[in-house]
């Protein structure tokens, strides 16, 4: 880590410790945090000044490492002709997310599937908690969308899918994600729940799932309006494949495969777009994400289907269309270094 990276933890560390919380804690050029004072949800204008304000984990963290002067994996080649080398790359407008005041009201989460890999409440969810895909309708899953008319307290109860649900609390310097969320009669259910720290990204226990199958956080790689208008996505972004491999390499803590066909990716598996990819025939907002993808990469998140990235349902993103002249063999594997388990 370089000095101004230790720096800034220390700062993290020193304010949460004074009980300042994330949200008093300006890393390097971030301007003051907002005065939260409203569920404030993710595609408006009072968003995009919180989320310029917020360090999401720590500047040294792996979603945010600079991967362009990585070595290229061993196996990329293999790996890339194994999902498909040919395949166009996709997009689903699918997670949302709200921002919560400080003194948002607790409420109990019932878990259904993963008690025991699950994160205790009770959670700041507002009545206005958007579930994956709101407000729109673009989804490789066509049953999970949004129907006509349909309102988002209806789409609470009713959704279909995965249902992610994100919550992010600045003041408490934590997210909370949860999959398959569904607001009932008797209050909210979820098939798993998990908490994350903003200070430091520490990651869920190993062997331990979370909203993604991989064990990884899905906020830090949502593809959001207020960094494409700013020219850049700064940070790693998030991508499925039908077939994984039963391994994973952190930060991933998880796999979800029965194969160990070495030319399948395991979760966690980071891929950046190739250095030589000309993007400047591209509308900004893409350019933007196109410069994330050469400087950051995208991990290997869940199972799906290939090539299908997640960006959030926002209606001010413009041109996104045009990722679909991107190809499987526009990317590489990039080799971390960082440690891989294989399954037993």
């Amino acid at each position: 880590m370089k000095g101004t990276g230790r720096a800034l933890v220390r700062m993290a560390l020193f304010a949460a410790s004074a009980g300042a919380g994330v949200a008093g804690v300006l890393a390097a050029g971030r301007p003051p945090m907002p005065d939260i004072r409203q569920s404030v949800l993710f595609d408006t204008p009072q968003a995009d000044a919180i989320l310029a304000a917020l360090q999401i984990f720590p500047p040294d963290n792996p979603w945010n490492q600079d991967i362009s002067s990585l070595p290229v994996h061993e196996g990329s080649a293999r790996i890339i002709a194994g999902i498909g080398a040919d395949k166009q790359l996709e997009y689903n407008l699918d997670m949302n997310f709200v921002i919560v005041p400080a003194g948002q009201k607790r409420v109990v989460v019932k878990i259904l599937d993963y008690p025991d890999e699950s994160d205790p409440g009770p959670f700041p969810i507002p009545d206005n908690a958007p579930i994956e895909n709101w407000p729109l309708t673009r989804n490789e899953n066509s049953r999970a969308l949004p129907r006509p008319g349909q309102t988002l307290e209806q789409f609470q109860r009713e959704a279909e899918g995965d249902r992610h649900l994100i919550l992010v609390d600045p003041a408490a310097g934590k997210f909370h994600e949860f999959w398959q969320a569904k607001r009932t009669d008797t209050g909210w259910q979820a098939s798993n729940s998990v908490t994350w720290d903003l200070r430091t990204g520490a990651l869920r226990p190993e062997r331990w799932t979370s909203a993604d199958a991989a064990g990884l956080p899905i906020f830090p790689a949502v593809v959001r309006f207020d960094e494409c208008a700013r020219g850049m996505v700064g940070h790693a972004m998030r991508f499925t494949v039908r077939r994984t491999r039963r391994a994973y390499v952190l930060p991933a803590t998880h796999w979800a495969s029965s194969s160990r066909d070495a030319a399948l990716p395991r979760m966690g598996e980071r891929f950046r777009l190739r250095r030589d990819f000309d993007i400047g025939g591209f509308p900004p907002h893409v350019q933007a994400i196109l410069k994330g993808l050469k400087t950051y990469g995208m991990f290997v998140a869940d199972n799906g289907s290939d090539w299908w990235m997640s960006i959030a349902p926002d209606r001010r993103l413009e041109g996104l269309e045009t990722l679909h002249r991107l190809k499987g063999s526009d990317f590489e594997v990039v080799e971390t270094g960082a440690r891989s388990v294989e399954g037993d």
